[in-house]
């Protein structure tokens, strides 16, 4: 610990303190725009500068460590100065067309520029008029409105390990852009958001699919099918002012059926089905042993797209590895138009089938092959892809408030049966962990007969970047488990696999499950803007804490998946199992040239 002033308070802090969290714990908030808790300080923007003392230097608060017996002054004329030429600057060089900007009344800029109380601009305005790439199928980019903070570039690089955003160019002719220049949908991009998560202003941000829905709400003609994921339920309250976390899921239904759709699923029901597929397909692989070519071990899941996108264009030769079920998302949206409709008494073709998802990749997903569109191919008719669009949480949350929905004071209701109703093994596949933990409380049914007395896999859990552990079914048979999420860390056990497999070594991991956002689904790319750790910590606490209060906690438990294997797929792995919930895999180019 040493002993430091701030404006003429002394404190206490741990050495490696940074001056910005120093001030926070006197109650200073210091502006920051390039700095987020997220990423690692590299002091872009230089809002944050502040004094040392009777120094003329200046500092920026974000990456300077607090020294012993430093007097550090956050604000005084100068210091307000320098800050607001600094955000003058970066207005002259920025459109204001904040009443159409996708980030109006959640921006950054806009929210420090008003904590300053600018109302003009003495510069000379310069505008680069850079063109909207649109190429992406799930985000945009806004060139024009980039600020050069950095943040996208380094979640892109640093974090995520795919490179496909990077600065080309130097001052007022600088611009943020794809790899290479190529346009955005022929970049490396796997999709996952976290770029458009990151930025402060509308520089990057997800497609906007709600027109979309709100006409197919207006088609009478259409009949109108809903499915949220686990991971909304504690993500979407937080745009309407309550804490991360709050487990919002039965006042979501009531706001879509206030919205006009016709019949409201969840998606932890097909994540269930998703266990009782890749839980089948595991337990097989174990007894051959990975003998067969095409059966090799470990096991990889499959659920995130983003991570589908990375393996395809970047570790083609583990395709073998992938485990071949479809998300829970796809199964859903197969199992709509083939298994419901008829039930229903409804013409799938005439089925809008709609997904609410914490992941801009999804909707890229929902065309990725002609698996895709199962339903029709099994009916023998015309009904489109089995997932007709997907709209994230932030998406959800707009279409809410349009509507003018008092979602707070909704009563609770019910989603609709028989795909609404799930265990909490399905609810949480939204956090990091969650896949593991569901499939080994089936896996060890499957393979034992017996349940679990136990089922919390606690080693599963948390934001440690790669968790390793080994699971006993107290039979002989024991699976070393692996979980990573964040791309970057994702290749690290990727490489150990290939290194294992090449040396013609035994596998390091029976079971290996990844998810390209850190933290997983909860931190997703498509989820309320402002994620941190601590964000990210309290989602999960509120995932576990549906997952506990669940009647059924285990996959192979819930009666309606009992139901829909005896009534229609016949047994899970089976011949019409597979031709509905499951799909292949193919080696894409990093860049379409």
């Amino acid at each position: 610990m040493i002993n430091i002033t701030i404006n003429g308070k002394a404190l206490e802090v741990e050495q490696g303190t940074t001056i910005l969290d120093a001030a926070k714990l006197v109650n200073i908030k210091i502006p920051t725009l390039c700095y987020t808790p997220d990423l690692p300080p590299w002091a872009s923007c230089g809002i944050c500068i502040v004094r040392m003392g009777t120094s003329p230097k200046m500092v920026r608060a974000c990456c300077t460590l607090c020294e012993p017996n430093m007097n550090i002054i956050t604000h005084d004329a100068e210091i307000i100065a320098v800050r607001r030429a600094v955000l003058e600057l970066i207005l002259s060089n920025h459109p204001d067309d904040c009443l159409k900007c996708s980030r109006n009344n959640s921006c950054e800029l806009q929210d420090i520029a008003a904590d300053f109380g600018i109302k003009e601009v003495p510069f000379k305005k310069i505008k680069n008029d850079l063109p909207i790439d649109d190429t992406n199928p799930a985000i945009v980019l806004c060139p024009e409105k980039c600020i050069r903070c950095g943040r996208c570039v380094k979640v892109c690089q640093d974090v995520q390990n795919v490179w496909a955003l990077e600065f080309l160019g130097r001052g007022f002719a600088g611009k943020i852009a794809s790899a290479a220049d190529t346009p955005f949908g022929d970049s490396p991009c796997i999709k996952c958001g976290q770029c458009a998560a990151h930025c402060p202003v509308g520089a990057i941000y997800e497609r906007d699919d709600t027109p979309k829905v709100w006409k197919a709400l207006q088609d009478q003609e259409k009949h109108t099918v809903v499915q949220i994921a686990p991971a909304v339920r504690v993500a979407l309250a937080e745009d309407f002012g309550l804490q991360p976390g709050t487990v919002f899921t039965k006042k979501i239904y009531a706001a879509l059926r206030r919205l006009g759709f016709k019949t409201v699923f969840d998606t932890s029901f097909s994540a269930d089905l998703t266990i009782m597929e890749e839980g089948t397909e595991l337990v097989k692989r174990l007894n051959e042993k990975g003998a067969k070519p095409s059966s090799p071990l470990p096991l990889i899941t499959t659920c995130c797209p983003s991570w589908v996108d990375y393996l395809e264009k970047y570790y083609p030769d583990m395709i073998p590895n992938f485990s071949t079920a479809k998300s829970p998302m796809q199964m859903m949206g197969a199992m709509i138009k083939a298994y419901w409709a008829d039930k229903a008494g409804v013409d799938p073709a005439k089925v809008y089938s709609v997904s609410v998802m914490p992941c801009t990749a999804k909707k890229w997903e929902t065309q990725r092959n002609d698996d895709m569109k199962s339903a029709g191919k099994l009916l023998g008719k015309d009904t489109g892809y089995d997932i007709d669009i997907v709209i994230t949480t932030r998406e959800l949350a707009r279409m809410i408030k349009q509507a003018g929905i008092d979602i707070l004071n909704l009563d609770d209701e019910e989603a609709d049966n028989p795909l609404g109703s799930y265990t909490g093994a399905g609810v949480i596949f939204g956090s990091t962990g969650g896949v593991m933990e569901a499939a080994i409380r089936s896996a060890y049914h499957l393979v034992t007969k017996k349940e679990l007395s136990n089922v919390d896999f606690k080693p599963a859990r948390g934001l440690e970047g790669i968790k390793e552990g080994e699971v006993d079914f107290e039979n002989g048979t024991k699976i070393r488990i692996a979980v990573a999420h964040q791309m970057g860390n994702i290749a690290v056990v990727l490489d150990k696999i290939r290194a294992a497999r090449d040396s013609g070594q035994e596998p390091p991991y029976h079971f290996v499950e990844v998810m390209a956002c850190r933290g997983g689904c909860v931190g997703g790319g498509g989820q309320p803007y402002g994620c941190t750790d601590a964000v990210r910590e309290k989602r999960a606490k509120g995932i576990y804490t549906d997952d506990e209060k669940s009647q059924h906690r285990c996959s192979h438990q819930n009666p309606f998946i009992n139901q829909v294997y005896k009534e229609f797929l016949g047994e899970p792995g089976g011949h019409k199992a597979h031709e509905l919930l499951h799909t292949h895999y193919e080696q894409r180019e990093l860049y379409h040239l």
